[in-house]
């Protein structure tokens, strides 16, 4: 039978299985079958109309059905079919031109401590001394300074390259360090562009490194990425995902792709200008907030941004050398449970409205509104939302609150409130646990942040329950807020 495996950021909602066998003669009815299977998996594959979402790819073995018969794709015993989200074609090809196109005279030399410091690329003759002038030469901005850029940083400074751009706006904090090696214990507090600068510095003291302490926004990105050769996506939300992509695109300039969750990411070059696609044309759209957990929520393998980091900082040398053949055209998937893997082809799409034939995106948009996310006031409420301060002032005045604890039972054993008469119903059993709560009882629903219990939220209202708020912000709210003394994660 033809066998579907299920990424790891849905498998939560296919009772925990990384792939599950049908018997279906085409891909619509092994998509039927597998919903029809677990039926939570519905909302995350179709929209409401039963169409399948832009945000999810469906590969069978490496080719995307967008690009066969779709969901009428016929499939066979031993297909493999994957299941593609977005967390945040054809083959690949060559780029003819390294971003750096200074003829050899126009490059920069090497002193005497470059040429030791570079001697094992010095040797290489896909490098050799013209090609780390080319290195010397260029110049990457690297987006975010987290997990992905930890190891981008660290390798690009090493490798030679010229100049690096950092944008990051945000401090160290202690669950960093467990992935984010550019920063160490003594870093704790300290923005991280400055922590970031320091250790690059101290890797490779040639590198200019040029610090851009803020928020990519569409009012400022295309003004910072003009002056880089090439732009590295290591974000970890789809608004600046989606923003980077579009900069890239209207620049003509590479945008080296990676993106991480629990066990498994995903790596590719998107280069319309070199003939390859855009992100726009592998998810055209993305998906409804919190449909998606981040990493945050969902946890992450520290060593799993180490293997794509390198990756994508593999790709910008390739790129800046015009050697080997870059992941464009290509979805380069690795599973570290599995240690194994996988490569999809990517094509354009001659339809996407950006890098397409008749592009209708001429300009950077809002991206906040593109991608559904409304901002709001840390002190703003909602009216399906309870604070921390709120529910501890209920709680001390005696007031009868059921608590329930949607996280998971590891979650559960770092922190929770038990003293308070929380109860655990994992997210992933909710539905089915349901007739355990009191339709009467006044119910707080919370997990770590807030995202999974709106989820819970929504379900205790479609099933007519009336006296329901959500813990806003989560445990971690909790944790500042009320009980400084409680484990964080």
């Amino acid at each position: 039978m033809p066998s579907i495996s299920i990424p790891t950021a849905l498998r939560q909602y296919a009772g925990g299985q990384a792939s599950v066998n049908v018997e279906a003669a085409h891909i619509g009815d092994a998509l039927a079958k597998l919903t029809a299977q677990f039926p939570d998996l519905q909302k995350h594959l179709f929209d409401v109309s039963g169409k399948l979402r832009s945000f999810v790819n469906v590969y069978v073995n490496d080719e995307d059905i967008r690009y066969l018969q779709k969901e009428d794709t016929a499939i066979k015993d031993g297909d493999e079919i994957s299941i593609i989200p977005s967390i945040a074609g054809g083959s690949g090809c060559a780029v003819e031109e390294a971003p750096v196109e200074a003829k050899s005279a126009e490059l920069p030399e090497l002193n005497k401590d470059e040429l030791a410091r570079y001697s094992r690329h010095l040797i290489l003759p896909e490098v050799g001394m013209e090609g780390q002038r080319k290195l010397k030469a260029a110049s990457v901005l690297l987006i975010g300074a987290g997990g992905l850029g930890s190891p981008l940083g660290l390798y690009l400074a090493a490798a030679g390259v010229g100049r690096l751009g950092l944008v990051d706006f945000d401090v160290v904090d202690h669950s960093n360090l467990q992935r984010q090696v550019l920063h160490g214990t003594k870093d704790v507090g300290r923005k991280k562009l400055a922590s970031a600068k320091d250790r690059i510095a101290d890797i490779n003291p040639h590198v200019q490194i040029d610090t851009y302490e803020l928020a990519l926004r569409s009012e400022n990105a295309l003004g910072i990425a003009k002056d880089y050769d090439i732009i590295i996506d290591g974000t970890d939300n789809f608004q600046t995902r989606y923003l980077a992509n579009d900069a890239s695109v209207l620049l003509g300039k590479p945008n080296v792709y990676g993106s991480i969750f629990r066990f498994e990411g995903q790596a590719s070059v998107f280069h319309p200008k070199a003939g390859g696609p855009c992100y726009r044309c592998l998810y055209p759209e993305p998906p409804p907030p919190g449909l998606v957990p981040s990493c945050a929520e969902g946890g992450v393998l520290g060593i799993l941004p180490g293997v794509i980091g390198m990756i994508q900082a593999t790709e910008a040398v390739k790129l800046i050398l015009g050697e080997g053949e870059p992941l464009i055209g290509r979805l380069l998937l690795f599973d570290a449970l599995k240690m194994k893997f996988r490569e999809l082809k990517l094509r354009r799409n001659p339809e996407c409205p950006l890098c397409g034939d008749n592009p209708t995106i001429k300009q950077l948009i809002d991206y906040d509104q593109f991608c559904g996310v409304t901002p709001q006031p840390a002190t703003e409420v909602s009216d399906w939302e309870i604070t921390p301060l709120q529910l501890k002032q209920r709680l001390d005045s005696g007031e009868r609150v059921t608590i329930i604890d949607v996280r998971e039972p590891h979650e559960w054993q770092i922190a929770n409130l038990e003293n308070y008469g929380s109860r655990l119903i994992p997210l992933g059993q909710f539905a089915n646990r349901i007739g355990e709560i009191n339709p009467d009882d006044d119910i707080v629903v919370h997990c770590k942040m807030g995202g999974r219990s709106a989820k819970a939220y929504d379900a205790l209202k479609k099933a007519g329950f009336t006296k329901i708020k959500n813990l806003k912000g989560g445990i971690l709210a909790w944790a500042d807020q009320v009980d400084r003394t409680m484990q964080k994660y």
